[in-house]
């Protein structure tokens, strides 16, 4: 028999998945191109499974947090206002009265720490484990609950670094307990990973400059002027490009390089004109998920080539 409160439970677990962002999977990426970088290899997709979904648990801890942190500093009643479409304001779940602040921090405790175990299973059942991947690891784990809770880099001018190194860390992490090392091209590889979220990220921030000034979250788009920060993101998309460019050219990658990229590098483009030639930071910041989508496929799809190279 069926009881008025049975739909509760289906709806608060709905609530808990807009919590911790799942429909956000970006930083998940990382996985199956360290496995690509790993060679395909049966034992390094076991490693990173375990990796994997600590590496979700990791994520939806430090979002939650960052959620309870913008609920009582204000800032995300302030970027979310009434004027927020219903789709949008959802979320956001404490605002929405859904879940309260007690039941969000006990909500990120408990997923960190799921995290933290998984990653320590995956070091213990990885092949291999120097220490600077449990060292990169402890890093990437500290670094993501403290990003807006604790110490709140975040709120301490080190936002963009974080959105950039998080996710190069990801990969280094996952080829490293794999295959114990990291080689030239999968160092490029990684950076242009971690490039990824920071060139959505910065396209938020500065659609959200106003309410992150307000509290005091240091962003570049609140300590930089309007045309300084475009300048900035300008010089962020240069710079990836560059770095295809230049490791076809001189550097670790295959001479066809650059040329795979081409689609990646053609929606950074289009993020870069809408974003900063035509100032809709909303559409760029879609627009760097598809880039950064199509980047990690096509980085995907280099390393499959070469894989399918060496064993021809």
């Amino acid at each position: 028999m069926t009881t008025p409160l049975s739909p509760v439970v289906p709806a608060r677990l709905g609530a808990y998945a807009r919590l911790a962002k799942l429909d956000v999977w970006d930083y998940y990426l990382a996985l199956p191109l360290a496995w690509a970088l790993a060679g395909f290899t049966p034992a390094a997709f076991g490693v990173l499974l375990v990796f994997g979904i600590g590496t979700v648990c990791v994520v939806a801890g430090s979002v939650a947090f960052d959620d309870v942190t913008g609920f009582r500093d204000g800032s995300d009643a302030a970027n979310y206002g009434p004027n927020a479409s219903a789709r949008r304001l959802a979320r956001k779940p404490l605002l929405t009265g859904e879940l309260t602040e007690a039941e969000a921090v006990r909500f990120g405790w408990a997923a960190c720490g799921a995290g933290a175990l998984l990653w320590a299973l995956a070091a213990l059942v990885a092949p291999y484990a120097p220490l600077w991947t449990v060292l990169l690891g402890a890093l990437c784990l500290c670094s993501s609950v403290q990003y807006s809770w604790g110490l709140k880099i975040s709120y301490r001018g080190w936002q963009e670094v974080f959105l950039a190194g998080f996710g190069t860390g990801l990969v280094l992490v996952g080829l490293g307990l794999c295959t114990g090392s990291v080689g030239g091209f999968a160092a490029v590889q990684s950076v242009l990973f971690g490039l990824g979220p920071l060139l959505f990220g910065v396209y938020s921030n500065t659609r959200d400059a106003e309410g992150d000034a307000a509290v005091g979250r240091p962003t570049a788009a609140v300590l930089l002027t309007e045309g300084q920060n475009r300048a900035f993101i300008a010089c962020l998309t240069v710079a990836e490009i560059a770095l295809i460019v230049t490791a076809a050219g001189l550097g670790p990658a295959p001479w066809w390089f650059a040329l795979a990229m081409l689609p990646a590098m053609g929606v950074r483009v289009a993020q870069l004109r809408r974003g900063v030639g035509l100032g809709d930071a909303l559409a760029a910041r879609l627009l760097g998920l598809r880039a950064h989508r199509v980047t990690t496929a096509s980085l995907f799809a280099v390393d499959l080539v070469l894989v399918l190279g060496a064993g021809s």
